[in-house]
């Protein structure tokens, strides 16, 4: 996972305190609730000039660090900019 990508993530965690981030890090668990997702969502968006599609905008998505990290780095990849959804 992306160092920044982690450093955006750890604010939404209140219960991770000191912990390392693990790709299988249940984010429930640590203190993300659905609010804070989607506050998330677009810190991520904000952060790497992506929107990620709706598509993938699911409770699986947002259920381990890991699988947040792959939908993230795939807007990235791809190149889904703000500009390019509609």
């Amino acid at each position: 996972m992306d160092a920044v990508f982690v450093d955006v993530l750890r604010r939404f965690l209140p219960l991770l305190g000191e912990q390392e981030m693990t790709a299988e890090a249940p984010l429930r668990e640590l203190g993300l609730d659905s609010m804070q997702s989607i506050e998330l969502l677009f810190a991520l968006e904000d952060t790497f000039s992506i929107r990620l599609p709706e598509d993938v905008l699911t409770e699986e998505t947002f259920s381990t660090a890991g699988r947040l990290w792959r939908a993230t780095s795939a807007a990235i990849g791809d190149g889904s900019t703000a500009a390019g959804r509609t």
